[in-house]
């Protein structure tokens, strides 16, 4: 008897479990239905700024697989713009509203692929209908950015709310279209994804570039005229703008899931085991954005919202649904991002981090170049190891600096993955020219650097 897979969320982690689930079983064998509420299927939201800056000439660039391909290739049925209001256990059934044309339907299932990735942390002085604000998640999202950013009258002023990757790299792209950019950050420092020293070399690169930071301001309100914002309001008063952006982060797309009973964890993502499967609830799979994970070297669960683990976790759910066997060994916290010219990396733990996991730690700091010294180009690069006492295995670890800096974190996270002490780093045989590395890689350096600091507590 044909079976029938609902998937609910058309990017990531839905599209790549449908589709792995149709590799391994027949059309005859099961039934595949999609439910996505925007207009776009498997899309890179993480180049959406580069969409906005005018890098990428227009989104059908970031767009993987469109819902035709699913349907004529894979033989999917792909609602688009249904929205699913209501999962009924017990009936085994999803309720979707058709938000273009009205109505709603209600269809059965066997399988459930809970997909629904994350929304924008929308604080209430940002629930407006003044035009001029956005959050930046989907690619409908950018789209609406990049339609205000061309209509007259054409802005000329931006601010941004919230200093993290998306906050960062939406700025750049709002500088490189000309506009006037001033970020504003509750905390400290923008880049809170890396340690206070670290940050402040990505701030002083952002500062570079024109863009103005406010960092320990928080927002307190929005101003608007003739239904369009005309500024953000602080403690140190108004800060006129044309358009707004929420760089604050995001959360787990998790409360259809929470009405169903399915259970949250404490990060407020689904829970799921390693074969992406929800506990105690038999053909229910969760994966992607709103659900939570275990982090690799804490063992404590997270939310890291990153298209790398909602494309891997639900490849493992696919494979699974379609009678194979996979699991999800969880992540490090693995990342990277720009700021024009200057890279940013970490992975693993940062010193709050690790002090929080209740770890006694070192960290050390070394300087370096990308390149060696004497080749034409070589510039700073800066690195950051965290390891733990007295056993040195890597807890974590950050690079700053500019070409060749930001994908030697891949280096460290290899490391880390693999539980590798300082000591084990320094013998690593890492590749060398000239125009790639000094005879001394950074990452060694600063590997030297860990086992020294260790030693000398040592004695």
């Amino acid at each position: 008897m044909t079976q029938r897979l609902i998937v609910i969320g058309g990017d990531a982690a839905g599209m790549s479990a449908a589709s792995q689930a149709r590799r391994r079983r027949g059309r005859d064998d099961l039934e595949i239905m999609v439910f996505e509420r925007g207009h776009f299927t498997s899309y890179s939201a993480c180049g959406i700024p580069y969409w906005i800056s005018g890098l990428v000439p227009g989104p059908e660039a970031l767009i993987a697989r469109d819902p035709q391909t699913f349907r004529i290739e894979y033989a999917m049925d792909v609602r688009m713009r249904h929205e699913v209001t209501t999962i009924d256990l017990e009936r085994r059934e999803v309720v979707a509203q058709d938000l273009e044309g009205g109505g709603e339907v209600r269809e059965r299932f066997d399988e459930l692929m809970y997909a629904t990735g994350a929304v924008p942390v929308k604080p209430p002085w940002a629930a407006t209908d003044a035009g001029g604000v956005f959050g930046m998640q989907t690619l409908d999202d950018g789209a609406a950015l990049r339609e205000w950013l061309d209509a007259e009258p054409r802005p000329r002023r931006a601010v941004v709310v919230g200093g993290g990757y998306i906050g960062v790299e939406i700025a750049e792209a709002l500088i490189q279209r000309g506009l006037s950019v001033t970020l504003v950050e509750a905390g400290t420092q923008p880049m809170s994804t890396v340690d206070p020293d670290m940050g402040e070399l990505v701030a002083e690169a952002m500062r570079g570039l024109g863009i103005t930071i406010r960092a320990g301001l928080p927002v307190t309100g929005l101003e608007e005229r003739d239904g369009r914002v005309t500024a953000v309001v602080t403690a140190e008063g108004p800060m006129p703008t044309d358009v707004v952006v929420l760089g604050l982060g995001v959360r787990p797309n998790s409360a259809l899931a929470a009405a169903a009973g399915l259970p949250i964890g404490t990060t407020g993502g689904v829970r799921v085991d390693r074969r992406m499967r929800v506990p105690g609830m038999p053909g229910i799979w969760a994966a992607g954005d709103c659900v939570e994970t275990l982090h690799r070297v804490s063992g404590m669960p997270v939310h890291v919202p990153l298209g790398t683990h909602a494309n891997k976790q639900g490849r493992v759910a696919g494979i699974n649904i379609g009678g194979g066997y996979a699991t999800f060994a969880g992540v490090i916290g693995t990342a990277v991002t720009k700021v024009c010219d200057l890279e940013v990396g970490r992975t693993g733990l940062r010193e709050g981090e690790a002090e929080a996991a209740g770890f006694d730690f070192i960290s050390v700091i070394a300087e370096s170049t990308n390149r060696a010294g004497y080749y034409p180009g070589a510039r700073p690069m800066t690195v950051k190891l965290i390891a733990e006492r007295p056993n040195g295995r890597l807890l974590g670890a950050q690079i700053v600096g500019w070409s060749e800096a930001a994908k030697r974190i891949d280096a460290l996270a290899v490391a880390l993955w693999n539980g590798m002490t300082v000591d084990d780093m320094t013998a690593l045989d890492l590749g060398y020219a000239p125009p790639y590395a000094p005879v001394w890689d950074p990452v060694l350096i600063a590997a030297r650097k860990a086992v020294d600091a260790l030693s000398a507590l040592d004695r």
